[in-house]
């Protein structure tokens, strides 16, 4: 699937983590402020090439099966966050493909990509990962990376444009 997001959109990477579900908090903040729509993308891959040839074929997944598992790991991600009743302006999509790449063309187009990242590095790695380093490489629109709060903590505040630059947009 190559569509990507139009104009007045925020596209969140959805991995099903807690660092994805703050993104698609803040998107949804954000986006209501400025009348955008929420993209919600999962990217998945086939587990089959990552395997070892030795695997029991029983123990494969089928690529339809992947499919749905990515399906209903996007459904519950978007659930948790949002209930069990999806505003309209929230649409979910599943692309095949790899992460940073799918990322890249579903947000060509909209207003920004929004990407989860830990509150700080595990293991000494760094807080975002190798997904949301290629989408900052390579988005051609602004990226942001949404760190996890922890519950006690101020959210994040929603940035709303100046009256002018809303009434004036296109």
């Amino acid at each position: 699937m190559t569509e990507s997001a139009h104009g007045n959109s925020i596209v969140v990477g959805v991995d099903g983590s807690e660092a994805s579900m703050a993104a698609l908090r803040w998107a949804s903040g954000q986006a209501g402020a400025l009348g955008a729509d929420v993209v919600a993308v999962h990217a998945w891959e086939p587990a089959g090439r990552s395997m070892a040839p030795y695997a029991a074929v029983s123990a494969r997944a089928t690529p339809a099966d992947e499919r749905v598992q990515a399906a209903e790991l996007l459904a519950a991600t978007v659930r948790e966050v949002f209930g069990p009743q999806v505003d309209g302006a929230v649409r979910a999509v599943l692309v095949e493909g790899p992460p940073a790449r799918v990322l890249v063309q579903q947000a060509r187009g909209a207003l920004l990509l929004a990407l989860g990242r830990r509150a700080h590095g595990q293991y000494g790695q760094p807080a975002i990962g190798a997904v949301g380093r290629a989408c900052l490489r390579n988005a051609a629109v602004p990226v942001v990376a949404v760190p996890v709060t922890e519950r006690a903590a101020t959210p994040l505040a929603v940035v709303a444009a100046p009256p002018l630059a809303r009434s004036g947009a296109a």
